[in-house]
């Protein structure tokens, strides 16, 4: 019985037990615990911080539900405390708040692709079990904290695509365990820290696009797990360390755009044997492409474009998966008969999409085998050469072909019509040839022909009428060859043309009445031909017209009145004709207008003196014999004012006629006087206008950036940074550009940007409002110029390629192919300008993405003449051995326009 009393006592106390032990484990998320409570705190914060959130997704973070079930938050099963904060893509907006370090068990923070601000917040180093960091495509400014390196676990580390600065600290060198280190994409100064040879677990590393400088460190040699390695884009300069040659996991290598001298090792192909992206475009390395490269058989994209690489191209046999073959601007090549051999090893790289081998000195012919390159090669580009011989028929095989650029070479004989077959073909340029034979009518067959470019040739016959298929034709250029019959009205129905350039062949016959429906053109050229007639009215219907060239023809008649539409000319010359009557007055209100030749014409009357009529520089009116009055400068000769004759008046008329001229005397006494004091009143307005920006002091700067803060700086450049401000005066929005008078020619480059700007003015130009010139609050040299400010920012944001780094990362924008082409257009009005339009030629020596910008109706203005250089005006005559002698000048991303697509 005592034994059976016991076991009955046992039983209950069990049962309580466990029930309790249930009741207590089932009511513990509701008990308020320490570690609990400071992390919904510290959540809260975060929330606190955002100040943008589009997409409502914090409104769940309230007290209705449990902060593990918040959005984005990922909480342990054990303890319930936050060990994943992942907010990616979702345009939050503000700063990451500091009280995300008492988050203790957080592993992951993932808020890329937003736009948060300000600093990153030193307390992240408290995350003892972080282990991944991921912050890049978002606004973080300032300089990585040093205390980061306290985070021992981590494994990756992406803060690229930021505006981070400053050098990258060596304690990062720390993280033994980083396997993914991004910093790409910000403006990071100095070199690689030598402590990161500690990153022996590192996989994959891009420091693309940022101010890096110096060698390129020996630290390479324990990363023995290393795939990933891109460098591309900053100053690196010198040759490349023996460690980086020993990476034989690596799969991409990206150095370009650097200042990397060196030869390639001849065992390249033996010790990347894994490697899949090799990219040195835009360096310094010399001799002889290596023979092993045949040997990395997985290699898809291989770029060595303007280097200084010369010799024959070795046997490419082995490389079955290249798509991107890029050999542009080297020393490839000897002009020999089999330079182009290894052409047909690329039979086997059966995925090549782009094939770039222009400026060189290859030569020979254009081998039969072309034919049976791959099927999917989209651009083909071997222009400027000495390539010679016919073009094969062959070249029709290549039927997925978007892009073939042949220009500059010395192909002869005649287009073949197989080229018709091409129906992907957008762009066609077979310019600076010496082919021959007409047009083929096949042509009509290419729908998706965008631009055409048959200039500087041999070309002659009639222009086909099949050509009007071709509806998407907006640059047609059959420049400088011998082209005859008549303009034909399939021409006028290619609506699309923007840029239609005929000169210098045999045109005959009178232009189609009804050219004015190319409503879309903006560049016309058709002089040195043989046309008649008059100008057809209907030219006032091209309103986006802003270059008219017609001289050199047997035009007659008037210029008609409808051409007062044209207010966008920027050229006009209707020189060598047979026009007469009097020079319309409207030319003197077209305010783009800045070159005007009317001479050796039948003009007579009065020449207009306002307008471009007040340079005579810029307008030429010689060899019209009849023309009289004008500005001083033209010479002419006065003009005779017609005199009524004199006929007998009777003494009352004589009276009420004196009479009169009294009175009118008084009132053109008044009217002069009122004229006058009005003149004076509007100069003193105007000077009030001209000199709405005033110079400007520091401390009206400091206040329009709000103390040039981070969130402010819009770009930065190898002199200054750029900051967006809005002045006191007028309230208006400006770019505030201030030179960093510690680099090396800040002071020279302020001088020459000012000197440059004073007397240039064009509307393709950055416009100049202010200066500011004196000392900031520590009593240090202050210079800063103030521009108008561009809203859609620089060209390189829209244009400038970025290569995938781990990860698919689409582009916020884009840009229409005729956007493009306008903004090539204005970009290259704007140098012709400073070439042949300045008091001095000027030269700009700086020309890059990042210094053309847009506006709101995205027309590009050139900027940044801080590295402009004046010519005297006998160097226009000079020889071309003078020019070269200017040598190449630019900072980081430019190249000499034309030498390198």
């Amino acid at each position: 019985m005592g034994m059976g009393f016991y076991n009955s006592i046992s039983a209950v106390f069990l049962s309580s037990f466990f029930m309790h032990t249930f009741i207590l484990h089932s009511c513990l998320p509701c008990f308020a615990l320490p570690g609990n409570e400071t992390d919904r705190l510290a959540l809260l914060e975060f929330k606190a911080s955002i100040t943008h959130d589009p997409f409502k997704v914090l409104t769940s973070w309230n007290e209705t539900i449990h902060f593990c079930s918040w959005h984005g938050v990922t909480c342990g099963r054990r303890h319930k405390r936050v060990t994943w904060l992942s907010l990616p893509s979702l345009k939050l907006g503000g700063s990451i708040s500091p009280h995300v370090g008492n988050l203790s068990f957080l592993r992951v923070i993932d808020l890329q692709e937003n736009s948060l601000g300000h600093e990153i917040p030193p307390e992240l180093s408290r995350l003892h079990r972080l282990q991944d960091l991921l912050l890049h495509n978002n606004s973080l400014s300032g300089e990585i904290p040093t205390n980061l390196s306290r985070c021992s676990q981590l494994l990756q580390l992406g803060i690229g695509s930021n505006v981070l600065m400053g050098k990258i600290p060596k304690e990062l060198g720390l993280l033994s365990k980083l396997r993914i280190f991004h910093i790409y994409f910000n403006h990071f100064t100095g070199g690689l820290p030598p402590s990161f040879s500690n990153l022996s677990s590192l996989e994959k590393f891009s420091a693309t696009y940022n101010n890096l400088s110096g060698t390129v460190p020996d630290i390479f040699g324990r990363m023995t797990n290393l795939s990933f390695l891109a460098l591309d884009l900053n100053s690196f300069s010198g040759m490349l360390p023996p460690s980086i040659f020993n990476l034989s996991s690596l799969t991409a290598l990206y150095m370009g755009m650097n200042e990397i001298q060196g030869t390639l090792p001849s065992n390249l192909g033996m010790v990347f044997p894994s490697l899949q992206i090799f990219s040195i475009t835009i360096n310094q390395f010399s001799g002889s492409i290596p023979v092993s490269l045949s040997n990395v058989s997985n290699l898809i994209e291989l770029s060595m474009g303007l280097n200084q690489l010369q010799g024959k191209v070795p046997p490419l046999t082995n490389l079955h998966k290249l798509k991107r073959l890029v050999l542009a601007c080297n020393h490839l090549g000897s002009g020999g008969i089999d330079d182009l051999t290894f052409l047909c090893d690329l039979s086997n790289a059966t995925h090549l999409e782009i094939l770039q081998m222009f400026t060189n000195n290859f030569g020979g012919t254009l081998p039969q085998c072309i034919g049976n390159m791959s099927s999917s090669l989209q651009r083909f580009h071997i222009a400027e050469n000495k390539i010679l011989g016919s073009i094969p028929n062959e070249i029709a095989n290549l039927a997925n072909l978007e892009a073939l650029v042949m220009e500059e070479n010395q192909f002869s004989g005649h287009i073949p019509p197989s080229v018709g077959k091409l129906h992907k073909l957008y762009q066609l340029r077979l310019g600076g040839n010496s082919l021959s034979g007409n047009l083929p009518s096949s042509f009509g067959n290419l729908s998706q022909l965008n631009e055409l470019y048959l200039g500087g040739n041999k070309l002659q016959g009639n222009i086909p009428p099949s050509l009007i298929e071709c509806h998407n034709l907006k640059i047609l250029y059959l420049g400088a060859n011998n082209f005859s019959g008549m303009i034909l009205q399939e021409i006028v129905g290619l609506l699309n043309l923007y840029r239609l350039s005929l000169p210098q062949n045999r045109f005959i016959g009178s232009l189609p009445e009804n050219i004015g429906i190319l409503i879309n053109l903006e560049y016309l050229d058709i002089s040195d031909n043989m046309l008649f007639g008059e100008i057809p009215a209907s030219f006032g219907g091209c309103i986006k017209l802003e270059y008219l060239d017609m001289h050199g023809n047997f035009f007659n008649g008037t210029i008609p009145s409808t051409l007062s539409s044209l207010r966008g000319l920027s050229e006009l010359s209707l020189s060598h004709n047979n026009l007469s009557g009097t020079i319309p007055e409207f030319l003197e209100h077209f305010v783009f207008l800045e070159s005007l030749n009317l001479s050796y014409n039948n003009f007579e009357g009065m020449l207009p003196i306002k307008g471009v009529f007040k340079n005579a520089t810029a307008t030429s009116v010689e060899g019209n014999s009849k023309l009289c009055g004008g500005i001083p400068e033209f010479h002419l000769t006065k003009c005779k004012l017609q005199h009524a004759k004199k006929d007998g008046l009777s003494l009352t008329m004589k009276l009420v006629l004196s009479l009169i001229c009294g009175i009118l005397g008084v009132i053109f006494a008044l009217t002069f006087l009122y004229l006058y004091c009005s003149r004076r009143d509007k100069k003193g307005r105007a000077a009030s206008d001209s000199n709405k920006f005033p110079q400007v002091s520091y401390q009206s700067l400091l206040k329009a950036t709000n103390g040039f803060s981070s969130t402010n700086l819009v770009g930065m450049g190898s002199f200054g940074s750029v900051y967006k401000g809005v002045l006191e005066q007028g309230e208006t929005t400006v770019a505030i550009k201030v030179l960093n008078l510690v680099r090396h020619g800040a002071y020279k480059s302020f001088i020459a940007e000012c000197e440059a700007l004073k007397n240039i003015r064009h509307r393709n130009l950055v416009k100049v409002l202010s200066a500011c010139s004196g000392f900031d609050n520590r009593g240090h040299d202050f210079k800063a110029l103030i521009y108008e400010f561009m809203v859609n920012r620089s060209l390189e944001e829209w244009l400038y390629p970025i290569h995938t780094i781990g990860e698919t990362n689409e582009r916020p924008k884009s840009l229409t192919i005729s956007q493009r082409l306008n903004i090539v257009i204005d970009v290259t009005m704007a140098l012709d300008y400073l070439h042949h339009h300045c008091e001095m030629p000027i030269v700009h020596c700086d020309l890059k993405p990042s210094n053309i910008l847009l506006n709101k109706d995205m027309i590009a203005h050139v900027g940044d003449f801080g590295l402009v250089r004046f010519l005297p005006k006998a160097a226009e005559n000079s020889s071309g051995n003078q020019s070269s002698s200017l040598g190449i000048k630019g900072t980081i991303g430019y190249a000499p326009p034309g030498k390198y697509a």
